[in-house]
């Protein structure tokens, strides 16, 4: 995946948004913490992995992939909060456990990301958010691919009053 790219289009989305809005001078990283708390619950809804009293199945796949691709966006926005260099190195994690252990272990680090906001605890999120997305069947460039389709998207959206 080239982090590069993706950094600097979320960059440009986030400008966009905090400009259209009016936010420029006002820290958002709360806001932001919170958001991505809310896409991985979003996400975890449409896997249905937790939901065993459920027979119905799982959204089709696409829309999981566009529902992981919200939490990289911000999982990007919050990296620019805390000015971590875009060409920062990730190691892959290979779980060996459930998607519905993988959803916890997310929420467990944006949960510390929220009181240490360091550069490792950022790295130790994004590592567990893409090991999710292994989990769930996504290559990188498949990931790579809808976060870019997203980004225009969300363009598009702000250009209409979103």
């Amino acid at each position: 995946m080239n982090f590069l790219s993706l950094f600097d289009m979320q960059q440009k989305l986030d400008t966009k948004i905090e400009t259209q809005h009016k936010l420029e001078n006002e820290s958002l990283i709360e806001r932001k913490i919170l958001a991505l708390l809310v896409e991985v619950g979003e996400l975890a809804n449409e896997t249905r992995c937790f939901k065993f009293w459920s027979l119905k199945a799982p959204a089709p796949i696409d829309v999981i992939l566009e529902e992981y691709v919200d939490g990289i966006h911000f999982i990007l926005s919050l990296g620019l909060e805390i000015n971590v260099d875009p060409s920062l190195k990730l190691e892959e994690i290979h779980a060996e456990h459930s998607v519905t252990e993988q959803f916890l272990s997310v929420y467990q680090t944006i949960t510390v990301f929220k009181e240490q906001q360091t550069l490792q605890v950022y790295k130790k999120m994004f590592e567990e958010y893409l090991c999710l997305g292994h989990l769930l069947g996504f290559t990188k460039e498949q990931i790579e691919h809808a976060y870019v389709s997203k980004n225009e998207v969300n363009h598009e959206r702000q250009k209409q009053g979103y």
